[in-house]
């Protein structure tokens, strides 16, 4: 990436919104400004798990008010991620719409092990390079992210629903402080966390390290009173819940290096740590200046080939792990990539989907092929739907949740009838990746490499939804099974707003 580039990572939390802008400087990323809005829409879930207006609203402002800092940015420059509230809240598509639109990039939900990920690629790029085997731990607001890595590979990765304002909503009311309350709050914290012991055992470690939100708010307020800088002790957090309990209520908490917007939630986060300090057998921890945003930074820097790379091993491991017959996906992924590059080729400049890259769409469609069979280990009958169930339930690093939901769609839509297929058909890009795929599945039937030789799929017309195939004639000849199958497929795009025609088949 060339010296002097911008970029820019917005990072949703369930407490705070962040903005960290930057530039490239000699390989580097130096921060140009900071923005932080304490939006804590984390305690605006209500009873069915629907982010209330005002704290859509209060997301939405803040957001505005990035959007404007982030005006002449383009879309390679920014990056915005949502974490635990968003992947909650059942109305969330309704908060994104507006969302999207005020802040002018697209906002991506990503899973907990995503996030994960991206934190200890941030912490990572923050601390020195080592052979040490490092815990990394990170409290927000309604999630606590626990990863075990070494130099830049996250090794273990976990997310666990405990975080600092569902604790503090849930077991300080009135933010009133007591004995029984910390009690109640560390033992329902530990019920939580309690299978972490085995993966995040004391001898899986060497260093303990604290990334942001609680741990940077204990550290700071501890190293105000005198304990060692950067550093987070038993001692010392033993000595907080005192300060805690004498003030008695967060209203009456006073201490140097509390932030204003941490006095109401710290109940809540103290308990955490405190479990979390007990149950892995931490006697110090380190604070680093690394977390989610630093990772999504590094993602931007150029690095999109690692970044592909990971989704990539995501997509194999996926396979392997259900059985997938993997040179059948790779053929197929061939085929569909062809068929697309074929659809691309085809457009006029004056088609609104010309100006897209199609690398970008051709991998993803590649990797669908190679998922499109996942579903078979469970049933062959109606194996696309399964296919698509586990995709839109699956953790895989380096995916968005919409990303994973895009391939649920098109594996689910790989086969079968379009009519009653949930998609949007306006969205012509999809549409094509769709037909692609069909096509490949269809014309790959034999599991074998298909004859090509003189096939050609075209969008026919200025901005038509019209779709051409031209074949020889002695194709359909040689390999009846598949123009029969071709044929089948022209009349079930007749149900949609596309049509398809054959030509010499």
């Amino acid at each position: 990436m060339q010296d002097g580039t911008r970029l820019a990572a917005v990072d949703l939390g369930s407490n705070s919104f962040r903005l960290e802008i930057g530039r490239i400087e000699h390989g580097q990323f130096y921060r140009t400004e900071y923005l932080k809005e304490t939006v804590r829409q984390g305690n605006g879930l209500d009873d069915e798990r629907k982010l209330t207006r005002n704290a859509m609203e209060r997301g939405w402002d803040c957001l505005a008010r990035f959007g404007e800092r982030l005006a002449g940015f383009s879309s390679d420059e920014v990056r915005a991620v949502a974490t635990q509230t968003l992947r909650e809240a059942r109305n969330r598509d309704e908060f994104l719409v507006q969302a999207n639109a005020m802040l002018g990039f697209p906002i991506d939900i990503i899973s907990g092990r995503e996030e994960a990920r991206l934190i200890y690629q941030g912490v990572a790029q923050a601390l020195p390079q080592g052979n040490e085997r490092r815990l990394v731990i990170d409290i927000g607001g309604r999630s606590t992210e626990l990863i075990l890595g070494q130099g830049f590979e996250p090794k273990q990765m976990e997310s666990y629903r405990v975080g600092s304002i569902a604790w503090s909503t849930r077991y300080f009311p009135n933010n009133q402080f007591s004995k029984h309350a910390f009690q109640m709050a560390e033992i329902a914290a530990k019920a939580v966390l309690d299978e972490a012991l085995n993966a995040y055992r004391r001898d899986a470690w060497d260093v303990a390290y604290g990334s942001a939100g609680t741990v940077g708010a204990v550290g700071d307020v501890l190293a105000a009173a005198g304990w060692p800088a950067g550093c987070v002790s038993r001692d010392g957090l033993d000595w907080l819940m005192d300060k805690l309990l004498s003030a008695q209520s967060a209203d009456r908490l006073r201490l140097a290096g509390m932030k204003d917007d941490r006095r109401a939630i710290i109940g809540g986060g103290l308990s955490i740590l405190r479990a979390v300090f007990d149950l892995l057998q931490i006697d110090e921890m380190q604070q680093t200046t690394g977390g989610l945003r630093h990772g999504l930074l590094f993602d931007l820097m150029g690095h999109t080939s690692d970044q592909t790379d990971v989704r990539s091993k995501s997509v194999q491991r996926l396979a392997a792990k259900f059985g997938a017959d993997s040179a059948h996906g790779l053929r197929v992924g061939k085929v569909a990539t062809h068929l697309f590059g074929q659809l691309m080729s085809s457009m006029t400049p004056e088609d609104p989907s010309a100006n897209v890259t199609d690398e970008r769409l051709s991998r993803k469609l590649n990797w669908a092929a190679q998922l499109h069979e996942i579903g078979s280990q469970i049933s062959h009958s109606d194996y696309h739907k399964h296919g698509a169930y586990i995709l839109d339930n699956a953790d895989a690093m380096g995916f968005a949740l919409s990303e994973l939901h895009k391939l649920s769609l098109l594996v689910l839509g790989h086969r079968g009838k379009l009519r009653k297929l949930e998609v949007d058909f306006e969205d012509s890009l999809f549409v094509q990746q769709l037909l692609a795929l069909r096509l490949a599945v269809i014309l790959c039937h034999a599991r074998r490499d298909p004859d090509l030789k003189g096939f050609q799929l075209t969008r026919e017309g200025e901005n038509a939804n019209n779709f051409g195939i031209d074949c020889r004639p002695e194709w359909a000849q040689a390999f009846p099974q598949s123009a029969h199958l071709l044929r089948e497929e022209v009349l079930a795009w007749q149900k949609t707003p596309w049509t398809l025609t054959l030509t010499g088949c």
